[in-house]
């Protein structure tokens, strides 16, 4: 059975800086491409960052290049997101998710990931 367990959320104020972590199991987490997605209260899940099987691509929503850094460690079966410049419209619960493939080919697409974590809180104060 795949578990996808988030890690790393919290409370920080503007401008600030937290890492998430995504610990996966039950699935040759090297093969696949991994996400992470967040949603807001009252709206939809959203795209933030894909990386492909190496590590060797990674993918951006706009409202968040050059703030948030994906990556991934295959050896410990963990993904990562590293969020810089935190504002208040970053707030959400944060999601990662295995894709059904290897790289970051319609990596936006929620169809496109098979499994899910079950969230970490992001909150950013003004």
């Amino acid at each position: 059975q795949v578990q996808l367990v988030e890690s790393g959320g919290g409370l920080v104020q503007a401008g600030g800086s937290l890492r998430l972590s995504c610990a996966a199991s039950g699935r040759t987490f090297s093969r696949y491409g991994m996400g992470w997605f967040r949603q807001a209260p009252e709206k939809e899940r959203e795209f933030v960052a894909a990386i492909s099987w190496s590590g060797g691509n990674t993918y951006y929503a706009d409202s968040v290049k050059g703030r948030f850094t994906i990556s991934r460690d295959n050896a410990v079966n963990t993904m990562y997101l590293q969020m810089n410049s935190l504002k208040p419209e970053d707030t959400a619960v944060y999601y990662c998710a295995s894709k059904r493939g290897r790289t970051v080919l319609a990596a936006a697409r929620l169809d496109e990931y098979d499994y899910w974590g079950q969230g970490t809180q992001v909150t950013v104060s003004s």
